[in-house]
């Protein structure tokens, strides 16, 4: 198992890199502030929306991994989608990041999408 960084310490370091960077960043939910999961919503000028959290790879590491992508024709779904991540698990953290190429952010190479 690797060591966790606590959440709120990873979001504000994200929100910080991003702004420094000339994009924009906001806390959607706040979730657990040690422990909570982290969910990311990419997006460039707020369209594009991308969806990341870590999965667990088959050795146990977590990894970044795409979980839902924006559907251009009804935007109100992944709006949706994400209300009930949230109220499904309250120690969620849901943080929108709106930069170009917001996977650099996380260690991943080009916004495929």
């Amino acid at each position: 198992m690797e060591p966790r960084l606590p959440a709120h310490l990873e979001v504000g370091a994200l929100i910080r890199r991003v702004a420094a960077e000339g994009g924009f960043a906001s806390v959607l939910h706040k979730g657990e502030a040690d422990a909570g999961t982290v969910l990311l919503v990419l997006t460039e000028r707020g369209v594009n929306a991308r969806v990341y959290e870590r999965m667990p790879d088959p050795q146990g590491h977590r990894l970044w991994t795409r979980s839902r992508t924006e559907n251009p024709d009804d935007k109100r779904e992944l709006s949706d989608w994400l209300d009930r991540r949230a109220a499904s698990d309250p120690d969620l953290w849901i943080v929108e990041l709106d930069i170009a190429d917001g996977e650099r952010f996380i260690g991943l190479t080009g916004s495929a999408g």
